[in-house]
């Protein structure tokens, strides 16, 4: 009996000593799958964080591309007569250059990467001073027709182009828009100037250099004073302006006091940042053609997060940028319309 009882005892002991052996594992296996859980979910949102940031930023505007940039850049001289407003296309340009033509007129050199618009325009004739601002942001010139002597220079290699006059209204590079009159109805098909650049051996990949922009964190350090509304005089029948808008926090531009739109939108031009660069301009012929000086630097103003700021702008590399205190000034992401102007800056140029 004895015997029994101790064989009953010993299974007993084996029995609870098996249970509270179970209850352990139990009790330690959500623990393990919690953990797991905590790691997954930590890996899945470095993942996920890993691949929602792009890689790679646009050179001309300093905004992230979802794909690397090798699409060479477009630079494309665009009609400011008051007849070829409003444009169409300039809308998307990363840079405009405002340079003046031949008397009260002005005349845009518009720098294309990141959008390319169908059509751009009107489009118009070379100058020496585009040219050679085309060349140094190393981008293939769209023009249409030049004075003999430039259009010799632009043929023996001046810079990469493709000049309107030789494919006028064929319907793939340009096109004549009947609701216009020539010379301001001239339009370039940009979606296909790649294409046409090939077939005349033309380079249609490049690796741009930086335009130097602020990162995110640093946006907080943009200074200077308040500046919400800008004028420049150019003379008495031509000004520009650009008034604030805090909401985008961009400038709105106006030409001779109307908004400066896009013709197929009808959207308002904006831009993150404005350059203002006085120089020395010289008539150079009795239409009143210009030789505009790129190269000895000068007074500017760079203006952007809606504060102003006094520069002085240097030719490096052949652009035309601001420095502060000697060190290249920052632009903020986004789009940049630079004002090429007579000396006298003082003058002419009025923020508020």
């Amino acid at each position: 009996m004895r015997k029994y009882y101790v064989i009953f005892t010993l299974l007993m002991i084996l029995v609870v000593t098996s249970a509270c052996s179970d209850d352990e594992e139990t009790s330690e296996e959500p623990a393990e799958t919690e953990q797991n859980q905590t790691d997954d979910e930590s890996t899945e949102n470095e993942n996920e964080e890993i691949e929602t940031k792009p890689q790679y930023t646009y050179p001309l505007n300093g905004e992230e591309s979802e794909e690397e940039v090798t699409n060479r850049a477009l630079a494309v001289m665009i009609n400011n007569h008051s007849k070829a407003r409003p444009q169409t296309g300039l809308i998307d340009a990363d840079v405009v250059y405002e340079f003046l033509a031949e008397g009260p007129i002005t005349r845009f050199l518009a720098i294309f990467q990141s959008q390319l618009p169908e059509a751009v325009g009107p489009v118009r004739s070379a100058r020496s001073y585009y040219i050679e601002t085309a060349k140094a942001h190393e981008a293939l010139y769209i023009y249409h027709g030049a004075a003999n002597f430039i259009e010799e220079d632009l043929r023996a290699g001046w810079v990469d182009n493709l000049n309107g006059a030789y494919y006028d209204d064929d319907g793939f590079l340009f096109k004549r828009e009947s609701f216009r009159r020539a010379p301001h109805n001239s339009y370039a098909l940009l979606e296909n100037a790649y294409e046409v650049a090939k077939r005349n051996n033309i380079e249609t990949e490049k690796e741009h250099d930086w335009l130097g922009f602020y990162e995110e964190d640093e946006l907080s350090e943009v200074d200077g004073s308040p500046a919400t509304d800008i004028t420049i005089d150019y003379f008495s029948n031509l000004s520009v302006s650009y008034g604030y808008d805090e909401a985008t926090n961009t400038y709105a531009r106006f030409a001779d006091g109307q908004p400066s739109t896009d013709l197929n939108t009808e959207e308002q031009l904006h831009y993150a940042n404005v350059l203002i660069y006085e120089t020395h301009h010289e008539v150079i012929d009795k239409a009143l053609r210009r030789d505009i000086d790129r190269e000895s630097g000068g007074k500017g103003y760079l203006i952007q997060n809606g504060v102003a700021k006094e520069i002085e702008w240097k030719n490096v590399d052949g652009l035309m940028l601001p420095f502060v205190d000697g060190k290249e000034a920052k632009l903020v992401p986004g789009k940049t319309w630079i004002n090429v102007i007579p000396l006298g800056i003082e003058e002419k140029v009025t923020i508020q």
